[in-house]
C-alpha cells in the first residue's frame, strides 16, 4: 500500500518576548499634552500564526525546529510614538471677539515610527520535492531572515466645540492620517506575515523516481522590492450637532 503526503498538527510552537518601554509625559495643564514613548523589543519563535487564530504554521523542516527559530513575523525591533494636545486659550475675556473666533479649539496629533517586520523569502515550486508548496525558502536563508521597509506617519485632528446656547452644541472636526503623505511600503503579507517572492522552482513533466527532470530556479526581478504600499494621506471633515 503506498501512502501520500501525511499531514501532522502539533502545538509545540514556542514564543519568546523580551522588550523595554521607556516613557515620558506631561500631564494636562495650562492647554497641554504630551506624552513621548519608546519600545525596543525582539520577539522569537518557530513557528507562530498569530495573526489568524486557529490556523496551522508551515515550517519547512518540522524534524528540526531549531532551524525554524528566528524572529517572529510579529517582531518589530523598535517603535517611536509622540503624541501631544494643545487646546490654546490667548484672549482674554475682555477680548471676546477675538476669543470667539480662535479660543476653545484643540490641536491633537500623534507621530509613529516603526522599524522594518521581517519577511520570510519564499520559494513557489516545491523545489524540495515534499509535497507542500508553501514553506520552501530561499537556499541558504533560515526563517524571516529579512527585514522590510521601516514605517512612519503623522495623524492630526483639529476640533472646536460650539455652544449654540442651552443643551445645543455643534462640534466641527478635520482630521488628517499620513499627514505628509510618506510612502510607507511593504511586502506581500498573508496570514502567517509578510513574505517576499524569491524565485521560483520550475518543473517539467518528465519524471524519474518521483523527480522531475530537468529542473530549474528561476530568481524573479522583484526580490527584495517592496510590492505594495500602506495608505497614503486621507482627510475626512465632519460636523455634529449635540441636542
Amino acid at each position: 500500500m503506498q501512502l501520500g503526503a501525511i499531514d501532522q498538527f502539533e502545538s509545540a510552537a514556542s514564543s519568546v518576548y523580551n522588550g523595554m518601554t521607556f516613557a515620558l509625559h506631561k500631564r494636562m495643564s495650562g492647554g497641554t499634552y504630551f506624552r513621548l514613548a519608546y519600545t525596543y523589543a525582539h520577539a522569537i519563535d518557530n513557528g507562530q500564526d498569530a495573526l489568524v487564530a486557529g490556523a496551522p504554521s508551515t515550517v519547512q523542516n518540522s524534524y528540526n525546529t531549531k532551524s525554524e527559530r528566528a524572529s517572529s513575523v510579529t517582531d518589530q525591533r523598535q517603535r517611536i510614538t509622540v503624541s501631544a494636545i494643545e487646546e490654546p486659550n490667548p484672549f482674554a475675556a475682555g477680548q471676546k471677539f477675538l476669543a470667539t473666533v480662535f479660543d476653545h479649539w484643540t490641536v491633537s496629533g500623534i507621530m509613529t515610527f516603526g522599524s522594518g517586520r521581517p519577511a520570510n523569502a519564499l520559494v513557489s515550486g516545491d523545489p524540495n520535492q515534499d509535497g507542500n508548496t508553501s514553506n520552501d525558502r530561499l537556499s541558504g536563508y533560515g526563517r524571516n531572515a529579512f527585514i522590510g521597509p521601516d514605517y512612519a506617519t503623522m495623524d492630526l485632528k483639529v476640533g472646536r466645540k460650539m455652544n449654540l446656547g442651552g443643551r445645543y452644541h455643534l462640534e466641527l472636526t478635520a482630521d488628517s492620517f499620513n499627514l505628509f503623505n510618506r510612502d510607507n511600503q511593504r511586502f506581500q503579507i498573508d496570514d502567517e506575515g509578510f513574505y517576499n517572492p524569491a524565485g521560483q522552482f520550475v518543473k517539467y513533466t518528465q519524471s524519474v523516481g518521483g523527480s522531475y527532470y530537468p529542473a530549474y530556479y528561476q530568481q524573479p526581478a522583484s526580490l527584495m522590492k517592496p510590492t505594495s504600499s500602506f495608505a497614503p494621506r486621507q482627510m475626512q471633515l465632519s460636523m455634529r450637532l449635540n441636542f
